[in-house]
């Protein structure tokens, strides 16, 4: 306890790190507070006595409404949050591993990648306009008894108008965020959404385990149960294979330096949380085509506790970790690095040797990788089975939500860590360094 306040003093005393931690405080408390601000035409009252009667829907609905915090089923002016920036990051991603003009644009240095982010803006505004239409129908089919009737002219106007804006001021608090504040912006503010609704998935799951004899000692076990699961996931997002590194001896002027001795280090889950969200939104598409009808289809589909739900639902996360590990994990690149750099790993030959060589491990560390994720994305549907619990308290078990809350609090950590060792304070812990979430292809050599 002591070190801890001593710690949290060494912060504090930090202006830059105070001044950062303020800011960021600032911002995420803008984002609450505008995530309970209902879109006009809409009566809170009514809109609130409808999601009480109504069980909230799965698949891709569910995944939005957790990433904004609750803001979805809100009807909130930030209802569809921070997903049509990501879905257009995700995009502009690809677009840079698939089409040469946006490769050649990346390695143009700052420009290019401003070139880029300026085209992510300008495709987001896009994405949040056809979102936001959509929007409008979801709210004519599940919420049309809270809409204002002398606001109903105007109503499809001005929510397209206002959730365009709010998409694109929660896209601005995130960018500001990672230049002026904490960093990793986005990921934060996703964060801040999925923690918000934590505290009444506790309440209603400690709540109804009190109202049944002996049961609070089954909530007890379901803690124990989530801290066990939470350093396992920590495991997974740190785990890497390090991979050994010489450097040739180098001659300048009169003197000789001995070669450097470093290590490769390659993520074990190179993917991180994207086939688990590419995964949902695949499962989420059989629903359209039964138009609402509950049917054999949409049951398995919808109940992330049916085995079936489980089998597919694994087979595509553990399809999707290959394909995107693929593209944007370069072996080649990373071997041109290292020949540039007079580098190479011992016993392999340098170029494509080197390349064949990291893409077989690659490969090998992938599969378990690939795994242990299906895993985590199939734990709340078995933890629900298994204990009966309700399933607001189950999804943070698992899935989308506990990766990327441990993987933000980890670079968030790091970058404290970071400030105070840089002034020469201690770090957060006692022995070794907060890590945060590593990218292979982000080494530099």
């Amino acid at each position: 306890m002591k070190k801890l306040i001593q710690t949290l003093k060494n912060i504090w005393s930090i202006e830059e790190l105070r001044s950062k931690i303020v800011f960021t405080l600032l911002l995420v408390v803008v984002y609450r507070i505008g995530s309970h601000i209902v879109l006009p035409g809409i009566d809170p009252v009514k809109l609130e006595a409808i999601n009480k009667n109504s069980e909230s829907s799965n698949g891709m609905l569910d995944l939005i409404n957790t990433f904004a915090g609750g803001a979805f089923n809100m009807s909130s002016i930030f209802a569809l949050g921070i997903m049509p920036y990501i879905s257009a990051s995700i995009f502009m991603q690809l677009m840079t591993v698939l089409v040469p003009k946006f490769q050649k644009m990346q390695k143009d240095g700052d420009s290019g990648r401003k070139k880029i982010n300026q085209y992510t803006r300008y495709l987001t505004v896009a994405v949040t306009v056809v979102q936001a239409i959509a929007y409008i129908g979801y709210l004519n089919q599940t919420a049309a008894q809270a809409k204002i009737a002398a606001f109903s002219g105007y109503f499809p106007y001005t929510t397209v108008f206002i959730l365009t804006a709010g998409t694109l001021l929660v896209m601005w608090m995130g960018e500001k965020i990672t230049d002026k504040g904490l960093g990793n912006g986005t990921s934060l503010i996703i964060m801040v959404g999925i923690l918000a609704r934590l505290p009444q998935a506790f309440t209603q799951e400690l709540t109804t385990r009190s109202l049944r004899a002996g049961d609070i000692l089954i909530f007890i076990v379901e803690i124990a149960v989530l801290i066990a699961i939470i350093v396992g996931c920590i495991m997974l997002v740190q785990g890497v294979r390090k991979v050994p590194v010489n450097y040739a001896k180098q001659i300048v002027g009169n003197r000789q330096f001995s070669g450097a001795r470093q290590f490769l280090p390659l993520k074990v889950n190179s993917a991180n949380v994207m086939p688990i969200i590419f995964a949902q939104a695949i499962m989420f598409l059989p629903t359209l085509f039964t138009l609402g009808k509950q049917n054999s289809i949409s049951a398995i589909f919808t109940d992330h506790t049916n085995i079936w739900y489980m089998i597919i639902y694994s087979v595509v996360v553990i399809g999707f970790t290959f394909l995107y590990t693929a593209l944007i994990f370069n072996p080649k690149q990373i071997a041109d690095n290292l020949k540039q750099n007079n580098g190479f790993i011992p016993g392999v030959k340098p170029g494509q040797p080197t390349a064949d060589y990291i893409g077989t491990i690659m490969d090998r560390i992938t599969l378990p990788g690939a795994i242990l994720l299906a895993l985590v994305g199939i734990l709340p549907g078995i933890i629900q089975l298994t204990f009966g619990m309700t399933q607001a308290f189950s999804n943070f078990f698992g899935g989308t939500s506990l990766l990327i809350m441990v993987g933000v609090i980890l670079d968030t950590l790091q970058q404290i860590e970071t400030q105070l060792l840089m002034r020469q304070y201690d770090g957060l812990m006692k022995s070794g360094r907060i890590q945060g979430r590593q990218t292979t292809s982000a080494v530099q050599y």
